[in-house]
C-alpha cells in the first residue's frame, strides 16, 4: 500500500509540473507575435490615437490557454494590463472548446482528433471538462467572469446595453477601465442541444459563431466537407439566438450557412474577424456579395490580423481590407477583428493598435472613419442592439 501511494504522488507530482510547463510552451509556439514591442509611429498618428474616444476588439481567444489575464503576460497578444496600454475599451472573448487535428482552410472532417482535449488535461481543468464541450465552454465563460471580479470594478462584463453604457460612463471619468463580452467559436459546443443555448446565454455569451473549423450540428463549415446550409436545428438556434439577443456569428460559415442567416434572421449579424476576397481570394473569406449582404442587413465586419485572412505582409493588407469594406458598403460596417491569441502568428500584438492608425492615416482615411474603424462602430452597434 505505501509503495501505491508513492507511485500516486509521483504521478500526481509530474502531472501538476507538467500543468506548469505544457499550457505555456504550447502557447508560446502557436501565438507568436512576429514583430514584438514597444511600437512607434508617427507623430500625427500618435495624436490621433490619443484623441479616440473608444477602441474595440472583434476577437480574442485568449481564455483558451490558461493565463491569468489580469497579469501581464510575457506570451500572447492579449491580456488586461495590455488593453489598458493601448487604452482598448473592450474585448470580445471568444471560447473555443475544439479544434480538429491538421486544421487547414480547405477541408476537415468533424471526427478528426481534437487538439483542444490534451490541452485541457494539460491545463489541470477539471476532469469534467476533458471530454465535454459545454463544460469547457461554460468553464471558459467562468473563468472570464472571476478575472473581471478581480479587478474590483475596473472591469465590467458586458452582457447587455445597460453594461455597455456602465462601461462608456465609468471610462470618461476613468481610462483604466475595461469591458468584457463573451463570445464562442463554434456551435458545436452546444453538443447539439438547444437547452445549451439558455446555459451559455446565463454565463454571458453574446455572440455565437454557427461553426468553426468542421461541419457541425448546425450546418456546414467553409473548411468543412459538405459546405451545406443550416439544418432544423440550426435553425432552431438561430431563432433562439434572436429572441434571447445573441449575435449570430458569420465568420467560418460556409456560403450556404451565410445565405441562410441572412434570409432568416430578425436581427443584425457580425463577422468577428475576417478577410475580404478582394485582397486575399479565400474560401475563409467573404465576397462582395456576402458583404453587401451583410450590409444590407445592418451587419458589422471584423478585419482580422493574420496572413490566412488577409495575406503578407499583414499590415498594408489589413488597411486594404478595411478600405475595401468601406468603399464597397460604407465605413459604418467595418472593425476590428484581429483573432488575437487563435492559434495564429500576428503582425503585432494589442499594443500595436497605433500601427493601424497610421496604416489608414496613410491610405487616405479621414480622422471620423479611422475613429469608426477603431471602435466607435463597435459602440453604436452594441448601444442599437444589445438587449
Amino acid at each position: 500500500m505505501k509503495k501505491l501511494f508513492i507511485v500516486l504522488g509521483a504521478i500526481a507530482a509530474i502531472y501538476f509540473a507538467a500543468t506548469l510547463i505544457i499550457p505555456p510552451y504550447i502557447e508560446s509556439r502557436r501565438n507568436p507575435v512576429k514583430s514584438p514591442p514597444p511600437y512607434s509611429v508617427s507623430t500625427e498618428a500618435q495624436a490621433i490615437y490619443n484623441r479616440l474616444d473608444f477602441i474595440a476588439d472583434l476577437h480574442c481567444d485568449a481564455l483558451l490557454w490558461g493565463r491569468d489575464l489580469t497579469k501581464k503576460g510575457s506570451r500572447g497578444q492579449v491580456d488586461f494590463p495590455r488593453m489598458r496600454e493601448a487604452n482598448v475599451g473592450l474585448e470580445m472573448f471568444t471560447i473555443v472548446s475544439k479544434s480538429p487535428a491538421g486544421q487547414n482552410m480547405k477541408s476537415n472532417t468533424a471526427d478528426a482528433f481534437d487538439n483542444i482535449t490534451p490541452l485541457t488535461i494539460a491545463k489541470g481543468e477539471s476532469p469534467a471538462n476533458w471530454f465535454s464541450l459545454i463544460n469547457r465552454t461554460l468553464s471558459q465563460s467562468r473563468q472570464l467572469a472571476e478575472f473581471i471580479n478581480e479587478e474590483e470594478g475596473k472591469a465590467i462584463l458586458i452582457k447587455s446595453k445597460s453594461d455597455l453604457s456602465r462601461l462608456l460612463e465609468s471610462r470618461r471619468k476613468d481610462k483604466s477601465v475595461i469591458g468584457g463580452m463573451l463570445g464562442i467559436e463554434g456551435a458545436h459546443a452546444l453538443e447539439g442541444e438547444i437547452k445549451n443555448l439558455d446555459l451559455v446565454y446565463e454565463a454571458g455569451v453574446r455572440m455565437i459563431g454557427l461553426t468553426h473549423f468542421f461541419d457541425n450540428e448546425l450546418g456546414g463549415s467553409a473548411h468543412g466537407q459538405s459546405q451545406a446550409g443550416l439544418t432544423e436545428f440550426g435553425k432552431e438556434v438561430v431563432r433562439k439566438m434572436n429572441e434571447l439577443g445573441i449575435f449570430v456569428d458569420l465568420a467560418h460559415c460556409s456560403p450556404s450557412i451565410i445565405d441562410d442567416v441572412l434570409e432568416m434572421t430578425t436581427k443584425p449579424v457580425m463577422v468577428s474577424h475576417t478577410g475580404v476576397r478582394a485582397v486575399l481570394d479565400s474560401q475563409r473569406n467573404l465576397s462582395d456579395t456576402q458583404i453587401q449582404r451583410i450590409a444590407t442587413n445592418g451587419g458589422i465586419i471584423g478585419i482580422a490580423f493574420f496572413d490566412e485572412a488577409v495575406g503578407v505582409p499583414e499590415l498594408p493588407n489589413i488597411i486594404a481590407s478595411i478600405k475595401h469594406v468601406r468603399d464597397l458598403v460604407g465605413i459604418e460596417h467595418v472593425a476590428l477583428g484581429s483573432d488575437y491569441d487563435g492559434s495564429v502568428a500576428v503582425p503585432f500584438d494589442i499594443t500595436g493598435f497605433p500601427l493601424l492608425v497610421e496604416g489608414m492615416l496613410d491610405a487616405g482615411f479621414s480622422e471620423p472613419e479611422i475613429a469608426a474603424v477603431m471602435g466607435e462602430n463597435v459602440k453604436r452597434f452594441f448601444l442599437e442592439n444589445l438587449n
